[in-house]
């Protein structure tokens, strides 16, 4: 088994592009991680996806800039990200200021090379830093750029940790994006690592589906191929940037009070203090997106490591640039997104709905739960307010929101009721309000 941050070493620098051959490498080597178990399904060039079709393809064999005496400028070899991915392939001399219109700098990092991609916008283009945008004095100069596009197929691998029940909860993260790490190679490894605890453990109640896929098309091509599944598909996740030094944000889903965005919302903080969260594309946009989408409307939210909107590095510094390199992860940081996955699963697998199996107050001393007011009037409180509340209509994470406390306080109390006999949990609503 192969560590998180030792396959990030290994994969990072590949050029990932939508469809190529370093894409299709990562994800061929990531699913030998798995003996077997991850499905790479496949979708051919100009296949309709709903309103999209796959694209191309797209393969860049060399590209430079060179003055006219043969100094090269920038080079392919050098790093994968000057040439703008998608680029229309070109040949020729060309004037100072045509090149300064075909040549991305970062907007914010001027040692550092952009990443600029033009999928669906054909053009030719090359990226460096702006540094040495500012250094370009000459007339003309000479770029080269040799790429092909031709039919090939789109991959999205798929791994399934089968449950009692067929009701999925779906993982996402993204393997495009050539050599950088944070987004999302990030959220790729969490996701496998959380993977195979799943797999590892006791057989969950609900089934859950990782995807590994390229960004956008990825999520459009495998919901439109399994419309089937999207029905029993009850919520997901979206896991991106989680390797640098901020806080996790949580990111709401379109359905606003679903029982996934209650869960996790009252869950998150006990198991990150810092964390954050914010509506539906309020926090940074991703696949979730595909998900939430009118037509598809499964409940997914996203997991970062994102700065707040306000901050002007948003949503972290080294964002789509050159500088997105293993230096800024460590495993330290992975290990932690990784239990706070877990952690929210767990929740997630915990939130039933609480049956009463009690009618009126419940006789605490007679059951041994009594808390003395006295001693403890803080806990003696919760105990009432969460029992109040155990009537068949509400889930551990709707007692949790209504109450303002954290998710795994009110499954403590409720827990404890389901030993004594006093309550029972249901997948379903239950309501015993005879009224």
């Amino acid at each position: 088994m192969t560590s998180m941050i030792d396959l990030i070493q290994e994969l990072w620098f590949l050029r990932r592009d939508l469809v190529s051959d370093d894409y299709d490498r990562a994800l061929s080597r990531l699913a030998g991680e798995f003996d077997g178990r991850m499905t790479i399904h496949e979708y051919t060039t100009g296949e309709p996806c709903w309103t999209w079709r796959v694209p191309e393809k797209w393969t860049c064999h060399a590209a430079y800039l060179e003055t006219l005496d043969g100094r090269r400028l920038i080079d392919l070899a050098d790093h994968p990200l000057h040439v703008v991915s998608y680029s229309l392939p070109f040949d020729g001399v060309v004037s100072r200021q045509e090149l300064l219109s075909h040549l991305h700098v970062h907007p914010r990092l001027p040692n550092a090379i952009p990443f600029v991609f033009k999928y669906y916008q054909r053009d030719w283009g090359l990226c460096a830093s702006q540094q040495l945008r500012d250094s370009l004095s000459d007339e003309t100069y000479r770029v080269v750029i040799e790429t092909t596009f031709e039919p090939g197929a789109l991959k999205v691998g798929e791994l399934v940790i089968p449950g009692e029940s067929d009701e999925a909860f779906v993982l996402v993260a993204h393997l495009c994006h050539p050599a950088m790490v944070n987004d999302d190679l990030t959220g790729v490894v969490v996701g496998l690592d959380v993977a195979r605890a799943l797999l590892a453990g006791p057989r969950p109640y609900y089934t859950y589906r990782l995807l590994i896929l390229p960004e956008t098309i990825g999520s459009v091509a495998y919901l439109s191929h399994n419309e089937s599944l999207i029905p029993r598909m009850v919520g997901g996740l979206f896991l991106e940037m989680l390797g640098n030094d901020s806080s996790h944000a949580l990111q709401g889903s379109f359905t606003l009070h679903s029982q996934p965005d209650r869960c996790f919302m009252s869950a998150l903080p006990t198991l990150d203090p810092l964390s954050y969260h914010a509506p539906y594309r309020m926090v940074i946009n991703n696949d979730e997106r595909q998900f939430n989408a009118p037509g598809v409307r499964v409940p997914m939210l996203s997991l970062s490591r994102v700065l707040r909107g306000d901050s002007p590095d948003w949503p972290y510094p080294e964002y789509h640039s050159s500088l997105d390199t293993p230096a800024i992860v460590t495993s330290e940081r992975l290990e932690a997104s990784k239990a706070v996955v877990l952690g929210l699963i767990q929740a997630w697998e915990r939130n039933q709905y609480v049956v009463n199996c009690f009618k009126g107050e419940v006789f605490c001393s007679g059951f041994g739960i009594w808390i003395d007011y006295r001693e403890n009037p803080e806990g003696h409180r919760r105990l009432f307010e969460i029992m109040e509340l155990c009537d068949g209509g509400r889930s551990v994470a709707d007692i949790a929101i209504e109450l303002d406390i954290s998710f795994q306080a009110v499954w403590e109390v409720v827990s404890l009721l389901q030993e004594k006999g006093l309550v029972e949990f249901s997948r379903t609503p239950r309501p015993t309000n005879p009224r």
